[in-house]
């Protein structure tokens, strides 16, 4: 059988399993899973394992049942808050590229990067190095510092253990102890800024989004040469878009 015949029928299988497991409100063993799939009970087992050590699912460990995990739970919820972020924040950015004439981006936390799942550009001769789906170094972007703003200095250590702190400019922060110390200074006034960090002649204000729990989920920011946010403009910026920040989290049902 080809290589690439065999993957997908694996995916398939493995796509089965967890279709079958999505009707399923108890555990089922892995006899009755192979069985209710088609498959052999040596296949269920070895691709329930798999999900198994991924968290997709979970097995009862008296009962050696098996039902849908958590990690599949929270990655649809994900996806799917994602989506109703987008809608919600959408009217706001709009108003804030409007307001501010800058650009605008929504971004969210993956593990050590920020990706952007939002981007309104109001330039049209100024290029901003950036697109839906694009990634920047958390340490080195105002929206990253929002979200590393909700960890302890004990998730920071694990986060970033090992990491690299690559120094894009001269005010790139080089190491964990300077970020932390930077991070203080973004909880307590509860915005942040990226001041030529990641691209020379760039900067950005941003600020944290918070959802119904008080969690901090994402975050905003406008941005662009530092000619458009010049040091006597930035106390007007960092008001403009806290406030659109603490919108979109009311509408998300946080409460200050």
């Amino acid at each position: 059988m080809p290589v690439e015949q065999g993957g997908v029928q694996v995916i398939d299988r493995t796509l089965d399993i967890l279709e079958y497991l999505s009707h399923q409100r108890k555990g089922l063993g892995v006899t009755e899973i192979a069985a209710q799939t088609g498959l052999h009970k040596s296949t269920a087992h070895r691709l329930l394992q798999a999900l198994l050590s991924r968290g997709y699912v979970e097995k009862d460990p008296l009962l050696g049942t098996y039902k849908l995990g958590l990690k599949l739970i929270e990655t649809v919820s994900f996806y799917l808050n994602s989506l109703e972020l987008q809608t919600e924040a959408r009217p706001y950015l709009w108003d804030l590229t409007g307001k501010l004439n800058l650009t605008v981006h929504l971004g969210i936390l993956d593990g050590t990067d920020v990706v952007y799942i939002e981007k309104l550009d109001v330039f049209n001769t100024v290029r901003i190095y950036s697109q839906i789906g694009f990634r920047v170094p958390a340490y080195c972007s105002s929206l990253g510092k929002c979200l590393l703003s909700k960890l302890s200095d004990k998730e920071l250590n694990t986060l970033l253990a090992g990491y690299r702190f690559e120094r894009y400019t001269e005010n790139t922060l080089q190491d964990l102890a300077a970020l932390k110390y930077h991070l203080r200074e973004v909880r307590a006034q509860g915005w942040a800024i990226d001041n030529e960090e990641h691209q020379p002649g760039q900067r950005c204000i941003a600020a944290p989004i918070y959802d119904y729990r008080g969690e901090v989920i994402a975050s905003i920011s406008a941005s662009g040469p530092v000619s458009l946010l010049p040091d006597e403009r930035l106390p007007e910026l960092v008001e403009t878009v806290k406030k659109s920040a603490i919108q979109i989290s009311q509408h998300l049902g946080y409460t200050p």
